[in-house]
């Protein structure tokens, strides 16, 4: 009797230990006042906006995904943002192996891949939803610039993007719902959006963001954080200094200057997570060639010709060959914790 009773207290401490590991693992995400939470610790965002595309392609692979991790808990990085669900259980396991956590995004029209005018996204939130890398889920990327998309009316966007979050919470409570707004939300956004639970802003004023934190302390009482914001290494003309063609200086010195002014704020923003990891060379015209060129709305911001050369944003080339701005983004995320 005494060997099965000390049997079952072995089985049963084993079992506790294995779900107390569970349990911890999980990483209940939390908003409290402006802040956000994860395991009741304040948590900030040193993150990354992430699609790794391959020379000579157009869609994402992750096989690189092993070398990349490293060079981001090389930079100091804690947070990986997608624009598209990641259907890939091991590379979550591998994000979180490394010690990350991803935002995941879903689009409003995606031909039904895990998209909100499907409804499809919400089965991808209950596969996933007890991963322990997943800290947010993310409504749209500046959708707010494309009213022709919503039939030029975006009050459609705002309606289904509230919708999509109601679902959320009501099959997730663990982790919180943001979207990637562009620029300040106006006061329709957060009167028709009141279930978003922190705002990201996709922000571009030139080498300093460092306004938008009072403006958006005037506006609202929810948490925010900067879900793009940054460089390119690529000048259309030669200004202040700075020479026309491949200049991986200016994108050093402007994100430096842009991350310092986001960190400095951490009253208000929850972070931030820079544009981009890798170059993306899909994005101007030949896949196979890297050029300057390429569209994104309101971009004159763009430090430092107002420009936004879309394939030079990555802190490491599409060879992962660390740029100037790596060291930047080094130094600062592992000063701040």
């Amino acid at each position: 009797m005494k060997k099965l009773i000390f049997l079952t207290s072995v089985i049963l401490m084993a079992f506790m230990d294995i779900s107390c590991s569970n349990s911890n693992d999980l990483n209940q995400v939390m908003i409290s006042g402006r802040q956000l939470m994860v395991n009741d610790e304040p948590y900030l965002i040193k993150g990354i906006c992430y699609k790794p595309v391959p020379r000579g392609s157009d869609k994402a692979d992750f096989s690189t995904i092993s070398g990349d991790l490293e060079l981001m808990v090389e930079a100091g990085i804690n947070t990986i943002r997608v624009y598209s669900p990641i259907n890939e259980k091991a590379v979550l396991d591998e994000i979180h192996q490394a010690g990350l956590k991803i935002i995941i995004g879903f689009g409003y029209n995606q031909s039904g891949y895990y998209d909100i005018l499907s409804g499809s996204f919400i089965d991808y939130v209950n596969t996933y939803k007890t991963h322990p890398a997943i800290l947010l889920w993310e409504l749209g990327n500046e959708y707010n610039y494309h009213p022709e998309w919503f039939e030029g009316n975006i009050e459609n966007w705002y309606k289904a993007m509230n919708s999509a979050a109601v679902m959320i919470h009501e099959n997730d409570p663990a982790h919180p719902v943001t979207t990637a707004h562009g620029e300040l939300p106006d006061s329709l956004a957060l009167a028709m959006c009141p279930q978003v639970d922190i705002w990201g802003m996709n922000v571009y004023r030139w080498d300093n963001p460092g306004s938008l934190f009072d403006e958006w302390k005037a506006v609202s009482e929810k948490p925010m954080y900067l879900s793009e914001a940054g460089a390119d290494s690529y000048m259309t003309i030669s200004v202040d200094g700075y020479e026309q063609g491949n200049n991986e200086q200016v994108q050093a010195d402007a994100n430096r200057n842009i991350l310092n002014a986001i960190l400095d704020r951490t009253d208000i923003c929850s972070g931030v997570t820079l544009f981009a990891f890798s170059d993306e060379w899909w994005k101007a015209g030949n896949n196979d060639t890297q050029e300057p060129g390429g569209w994104a709305p309101k971009s004159s911001g763009v430090p430092y010709d107002g420009t936004a050369n879309e394939e030079y944003w990555g802190i490491v080339d599409i060879d992962r060959n660390k740029k100037m701005t790596f060291e930047v983004v080094r130094e600062i995320y592992h000063q701040v914790h």
